[in-house]
């Protein structure tokens, strides 16, 4: 069995049985619960008949703390069974990935573009896409910067710490694990919680309170206490406890709707807070050997603050569920008439605001960085056998060379793996038979390109390349909205390729079949001349094309262009597809044994 698998079932069935053990001790408070209210009703009844003030007293503050305790518990185990369900989530969606089945995470449908120069040709984005196999992002930010990563390459500094990073993650599958559990309520959360924020404390009911409000919210609750205990001394204090109490109850209604509008915008939030404070505690806690890691956790330290940001958070969501108190009116009634309550949360969460706000919102883009990074780690750690890339910077090593290098988005059992250099070529002209694997061989240098400027692993034994300006032909549409035929949108899409090599020397195309929505006298010529610009403008790539006569230009270009080719081999009348990569020109295509194939004889239909 494979490892990686027996890693993920070993550890799911160990968290299962945890999962199995929490609930029952759920289920078993619940019942304890259940039998303390019944118990408790019929011992209190009781006490009552046996006239004892003290014992009644006694038995309903012993029942009431023990139920409390109760509630309190049951509130700590179901906390740890949901965190164990998100884990044990975490474990299947990594074992149904490597089952072919989809990743729960987001698939990056909304960064399709087809006037992208390479991600759609590329499979970048949506549905069975690089970003499907690679994301483990949860938050907004995290899902957007690792998007970026495969629309434009990094710099080689940024790509070598995004492998650095990725190398020691690589082995973390505990922290990994747990660290995911932590974000995965925000799982498909429509709400982007920084920008939330961002707006809610630009909102202009942090202009609320005075000097006033914030001196009486201090001494008014001690007041109103003594007035309450003197009562029960001197029995002038208990208009003056009256009159406070009035007083607490009616400016608490009078603020009620500015205090309404203050709660209502944020007091959603507060549980999808606390999981942000514990996944930043976890890498804000946790011993980091690289220096990339360790340059992410000190971001989170940035603002001279004593405490830890993770704990800001956890300030901010207590902060806010004390503030959604209020929601209940019996107990805002309670909690406003001792401790003017209502007031004093929205003015702890206005002091936090001005003590975290900046750091806060920071810590949103190091935690988008974790995120990301750690969705290249889990990519390591589910393909063992992919390898770190190495970015060529000198100019002289303007060069690809790449060992048994596959399409990662293949099955593994299907993939054949080839190898390729450019050291002495720069354009590759690669023909074939239909189904050969041209087209499949072009992707497989450009989904492995991407891979490698984003810093994660790609699927070959080894590979080195410069720091490309990716741009591919491939998927040409037509476009009835714009009135835009297929050969209209080859054009261009032509002109945007020529113009790309024209204007930036560190251009490399990926071209498949050029001019398919023309005939085949005015394809050749097209293709012809467009593959001889390519090369009067010293442009680098790779053309596909069924078109055997285009071999030809390799005599003419012989230190430009070189011939590779993809063929098959017919045994007994089948087609047989080895997918290799060889050197010179196609000798055998396949149409007429593809048409005989469906019934159709191309000798018998000449004429």
């Amino acid at each position: 069995m494979n490892p990686i698998t027996t890693l993920y079932d070993q550890k799911h069935q160990e968290i299962a049985t945890t999962v199995l053990k929490l609930n029952k001790q759920v289920n078993t408070l619940s019942l304890t619960r259940l039998f303390v209210i019944l118990g408790g009703g019929a011992l209190l009844f009781y006490t009552f008949q046996l006239e004892s003030l003290p014992l009644v007293f006694f038995c309903f503050f012993a029942l009431l703390f023990l139920f409390a305790y109760l509630v309190r518990r049951q509130s700590q185990l179901e906390l740890q069974k949901n965190y164990f369900e998100a884990y044990l989530k975490v474990l299947s969606n990594e074992q149904n990935i490597l089952d072919g089945k989809a990743n729960m995470y987001a698939h990056g449908e909304n960064f399709e573009d087809g006037n992208h120069p390479y991600s759609s040709d590329m499979d970048v984005f949506g549905a069975y896409s690089l970003f499907a196999q690679l994301n483990r992002s949860t938050t907004k930010q995290g899902i957007d910067l690792l998007a970026s990563w495969l629309n434009a390459p990094l710099d080689k500094e940024q790509i070598q710490r995004n492998q650095e990073a990725s190398k020691e993650l690589e082995s973390e599958s505990e922290w990994i694990w747990d660290f995911q559990a932590k974000l995965l309520a925000n799982l498909n959360h429509k709400l982007d919680i920084k920008t939330f924020l961002s707006n809610y404390f630009q909102d202009g009911n942090f202009s609320f309170g005075n000097a006033f409000m914030r001196m009486y919210v201090k001494v008014g609750p001690v007041l109103f206490v003594l007035a309450l205990v003197g009562s029960f001394f001197i029995s002038k204090f208990a208009a003056v406890a009256t009159i406070l109490g009035l007083f607490h109850i009616l400016w608490a209604f009078a603020k009620a709707g500015s205090v309404g509008l203050f709660s209502s915008r944020i007091d959603k939030i507060g549980g999808i807070l606390a999981s942000y404070a514990d996944a930043i505690q976890a890498i804000e806690n946790h011993a980091w050997k690289s220096a990339s890691l360790q340059e992410m956790a000190n971001e989170l330290k940035e603002g001279g603050h004593a405490e830890p940001i993770s704990k800001a958070f956890k300030k901010l969501a207590v902060l806010i569920n004390n503030l959604d108190a209020r929601n209940n009116v019996f107990v805002g009634i309670f909690l406003n008439l001792f401790l003017l309550w209502d007031f004093r949360q929205v003015l702890a969460i206005i002091d936090w605001k001005n003590k975290y706000e900046q750091e806060i919102l920071n810590s949103f883009d190091t935690l988008a960085k974790v995120e990301a990074v750690n969705s290249l780690a889990i990519w390591k750690r589910n393909h063992p056998t992919y390898v770190y890339p190495v970015i060529l910077v000198n100019p002289e090593e303007d060069k690809i060379e790449a060992q048994g290098i596959y399409h990662p988005l293949i099955p593994n059992e299907l993939v054949v793996a080839n190898d390729y250099t450019s050291n002495d070529h720069r354009v590759a002209l690669v023909t074939g038979s239909n189904m050969a694997g041209k087209s499949t061989f072009l992707r497989t240098i450009g989904v492995n390109a991407i891979l490698a400027y984003a810093g994660a692993s790609v699927a070959a034994s080894s590979f080195q390349l410069p720091i490309y300006k990716l741009i591919s032909y491939m998927r040409i549409r037509d476009n009835l909205n714009e009135s835009t035929s297929t050969f209209k949108a080859e054009l261009n899409r032509m002109k945007f390729i020529l113009d790309t090599v024209a204007s930036h020397t560190d251009s490399f195309f990926l071209i498949d079949e050029m001019l398919r929505g023309t005939n085949s006298v005015d394809k050749y010529l097209g293709s012809r001349a467009i593959i001889k610009q390519l090369v009067r403008l010293d442009g680098k790539g790779m053309v596909a094309t069924h078109d055997l006569q285009l071999s030809s230009l390799e005599q003419e270009f012989p230190k430009d262009i070189k011939n590779y080719h993809f063929d098959i081999q017919v045994d007994e009348g089948q087609m047989l597809f080895d997918y290799k990569l060889k050197i010179g020109e196609c000798k055998i295509f396949n149409a007429s044994l593809l048409l005989r194939g469906i019934g159709v004889d191309i000798e018998e239909n000449i004429g």
